[in-house]
């Protein structure tokens, strides 16, 4: 978005590269929780298990990448559009996030409800009562507590456990624009968000012997989407040097990367999401600084760029994808000849359901949505119109 409220801006393509780079490790490591790339193959032969692990098998750090890119992107585009954080429109903000996540949602949701109810092996609850529990996953993602049911239940669905983070995201935004109204004043309104940023590493720690804790957990979570914010905050108050924003770009990565290799096991799980989140937010930094980028122009730039673009329908439709594959091809079943032909089967097949559900479903839905509950004022600003 431009400064000027309701007029669009180029996308940054820094920004989108980061977000594709962010959801290719996704899916990435879901292929190989089931296919063991890191066992033997390819890449095990090129650069030795330990690396192919370090590579592959830490890629939650991904989901905390893509906490950030949101919450710098939410900040931002709010204080632009309704003139600072502490003048959000609630129902323009909700409204506009509803419009967004509701659509694809619905639709994925379907689709594993229907294959779950079939009794296909990865879209069924794995429970003693698998109906209930599986329509009591699909309500709890709709709802926002799907990563709170999983700390009770464990992972009791293949499909929908990976729906942990929307849940993660979206209370945390139920909860920032009233808080912004609340406090009104930016320096106020940071106050939760270091709060958040104090208590994760301390409640990760706590909890660094169950997973589903110090992974998913809100308290474990909210720090990466408040440094996002905050970092947004920072960007409209300090305009650095392209020098200062290349420094700070190359230092993201050098940082995210060393992290990224050493993991979060044992000691490690305190701070390395911490660590990952404030290089991607150097990172993000710098890139919104300096908008054109070689690597966004690049070939390899503009695939990234595409992937980032479509990430929440690569997300939302990737593991629908992949369980149906699982279920003809199971784990070991493919032999390390096939390993990398059935992974770019999997990313091809993803890529073009996500392209597809996004021009002909999300995209069309969102539009619509957002015009029937949104009006277009002369002035070029958007307010609420009519009932949500």
């Amino acid at each position: 978005m431009s400064p000027r409220d309701g007029v669009p801006q180029q996308r940054n393509a820094g920004i989108d590269v980061l977000r594709g780079i962010a959801i290719f490790m996704v899916m990435l490591l879901h292929f190989s929780l089931t296919y063991r790339l890191w066992h033997a193959g390819l890449l095990v032969d090129l650069i030795g298990r330990d690396w192919t692990y370090s590579l592959i098998g830490w890629g939650n750090f991904a989901v905390t990448m893509f906490f950030v890119i949101s919450g710098f992107l939410i900040a931002t585009n709010t204080a632009r559009r309704d003139g600072g954080l502490g003048h959000v429109q609630l129902r323009s903000f909700y409204v506009r996030r509803f419009a967004r996540l509701l659509p694809c949602l619905i639709l994925a949701l379907a689709i594993i409800t229907i294959l779950g109810l079939c009794s296909v092996a990865s879209f069924a609850a794995e429970g003693p009562h698998p109906t209930s529990e599986l329509l009591l996953g699909v309500l709890s993602v709709l709802t926002f507590f799907h990563n709170i049911l999983m700390q009770h239940w464990g992972y009791f669905d293949y499909a929908l456990n990976v729906y942990w983070s929307l849940s993660v995201e979206e209370v945390f935004y139920i909860l920032f624009p009233i808080v912004c109204l609340v406090l009104k004043r930016e320096w106020l309104i940071a106050i939760p968000c270091f709060l958040f940023i104090m208590i994760a590493p301390f409640y990760r720690a706590a909890h660094a012997d169950n997973d589903i804790f110090y992974l998913y957990a809100n308290p474990a979570c909210f720090d990466a989407i408040s440094i996002g914010c905050l970092t947004s905050m920072l960007a409209r108050h300090w305009q650095p040097s392209v020098r200062q924003a290349i420094f700070m770009e190359a230092a993201g990565w050098i940082i995210l990367v060393i992290f990224w290799l050493r993991g979060f096991d044992g000691a490690h799980v305190k701070f390395s999401f911490t660590v990952i989140a404030l290089s991607t937010a150097a990172i993000i930094f710098g890139s919104f600084s300096r908008p054109s980028t070689i690597m966004g122009r690049s070939f390899l730039g503009q695939g990234m760029r595409w992937l980032g673009r479509h990430s929440y329908e690569l997300y939302l439709f990737h593991i629908i994808v992949l369980g149906i594959m699982r279920d003809i091809v199971p784990g070991n079943s493919p032999g390390t000849v096939w390993q990398i032909p059935w992974l770019l089967t999997f990313l091809a097949i993803s890529v073009i359901v996500a392209g597809g559900v996004a021009r002909t479903f999300g995209d069309p839905l969102n539009r619509a949505l957002r015009q029937r509950f949104l009006k277009v004022c002369k002035s070029g600003t958007i307010s609420a119109s009519g009932p949500l």
